[in-house]
């Protein structure tokens, strides 16, 4: 699909307007995800449009959510096909952003598409919990990740003071991490496009 065809789709969702760069950014993209996507597992969405609808439209609407007031790091969780942590560094790319992915495969891809699309991004190709122990991050997203709680628990650990968790859930699984999570404040939840119970909930860690 062109950037034209892209854009489309994200105005007829009721989305803001992208800049022409992002857009061009978007096609490329999406173009590396069905070229890798044929010979490695990195999505099970494979058809162009449900790509964006399914994919982009929710983490291009997290993304132009970010909180301002928060330090410009960001760590994406489990970042397996680049989801939301990819979208983020095109529309937001004043945001340095840490994609960890501990499948080899999927790393690969994800140092690929950082290097074609030019992103102020960096791949980390193992488990968070592997990083440098002093290591905190503005922002931390989790989207479509395995055991949720138990990775909302350890990425807890990654958002410095004051910082902010972003998480891509359904209503059930929310009250799961709300419980695991009492050191954050749960500020605003987002609707996710086409899912009637899916969320984007945004929470800032205290002292």
């Amino acid at each position: 699909m062109s950037a034209a065809e892209i854009e489309a789709v994200l105005l007829k969702a009721g989305q803001p307007a992208l800049e022409p760069d992002a857009l061009a950014q978007f096609e490329t993209y999406l173009e590396l995800l069905l070229k890798w996507n044929a010979r490695t597992n990195l999505t099970a969405v494979r058809e162009p449009g449900e790509i964006i609808r399914r994919h982009f439209l929710e983490c291009i609407q997290c993304a132009q959510a970010l909180p301002d007031d928060t330090e410009r790091t960001l760590l994406d969780f489990g970042s397996g096909a680049g989801f939301p942590g990819i979208p983020i560094a095109i529309c937001r790319p004043e945001f340095r952003v840490t994609l960890a992915e501990s499948q080899r495969k999927k790393a690969a891809f994800l140092r690929e598409a950082v290097r074609t699309l030019g992103l102020n991004a960096e791949v980390f190709d193992g488990r968070v919990e592997d990083l440098a122990q002093d290591r905190r991050f503005g922002v931390t997203t989790l989207r479509a990740v395995d055991r949720m709680e138990e990775a909302c628990g350890v990425a807890f650990h990654r958002v410095a003071v004051g910082g902010w968790m972003v998480v891509f859930v359904t209503d059930q699984t929310m009250a799961g991490v709300k419980a695991a999570l009492p050191g954050v404040e749960w500020r605003e939840d987002l609707p996710v496009p086409g899912m009637e119970r899916g969320r984007i909930w945004m929470g800032r860690r205290g002292e």
